[in-house]
């Protein structure tokens, strides 16, 4: 319990934490947003890292003079380790998909790789970009596409194109937005909404299944 609470109180002051690892780290907080992501994006084991909001705040202390974090070089870090993850992740499901998925139900949940397989099934190879805007498919995107031996170069075309989309269009929204008044005194508020909207699809998706399978 004392752990979860600890989990959602870096979740909903999360600029404020952001802030505190620039003072103690300095340029070493590269390295820590880069692991981040690309442990979001590139280990089964961990869907529940930040993504969305942790962009968003990133881009909104970016703006910020103070806290001496440079908003391009952040940005192309977390490029790369979008994409370095989902590549990882690609080739872990390749290689031990359907193994690892037997062997360890509890971690790689059976709903979670049926909610990303139908989004697969909608979507094609989109679901490589459209993945990157809802968290857990995000994670389990790239995993379920290796293990279902999609074409490599196909998979990366959408990789890169998804990881620059993602970044390009989140980061700026906290640069311009993070430090006006009423966003930066209800920041809590706004990295809730974000994640309410990043989960949105996810759940209007499974209404709708709900409702289809109870009409049959």
């Amino acid at each position: 319990m004392e752990l979860l609470k600890q989990a959602l109180d870096v979740v909903l002051h999360l600029q404020d934490h952001l802030f505190q690892l620039t003072q103690d780290y300095g340029n070493w907080v590269y390295g820590i947003l880069f692991l981040i992501i690309f442990c979001e994006t590139g280990l089964v084991v961990t869907p529940f890292l930040p993504g969305d909001s942790l962009l968003f705040a990133v881009g909104a202390l970016a703006a910020d003079s103070k806290s001496g974090l440079n908003i391009f070089v952040a940005g192309a870090l977390m490029v790369v380790a979008a994409i370095l993850g989902d590549t990882v992740n690609y080739w872990v499901g390749r290689m031990a998909g359907e193994q690892l998925a037997r062997r360890f139900p509890k971690i790689i949940k059976p709903t979670y790789l049926a909610k990303t397989a139908e989004f697969f099934e909608r979507y094609g190879g989109k679901t490589i970009v459209l993945a990157r805007f809802v968290p857990i498919v995000r994670t389990f995107a790239p995993f379920v596409a290796g293990s279902g031996s999609m074409n490599y170069a196909r998979f990366m075309l959408f990789n890169v194109f998804g990881a620059l989309l993602w970044v390009v269009l989140i980061l700026p929204a906290g640069w311009f937005f993070g430090n006006i008044p009423i966003v930066k005194k209800n920041f809590e508020l706004v990295v809730l909404g974000i994640i309410f909207v990043s989960v949105l699809p996810m759940v209007l998706e499974f209404w709708k299944a709900r409702r289809q399978s109870a009409k049959t």
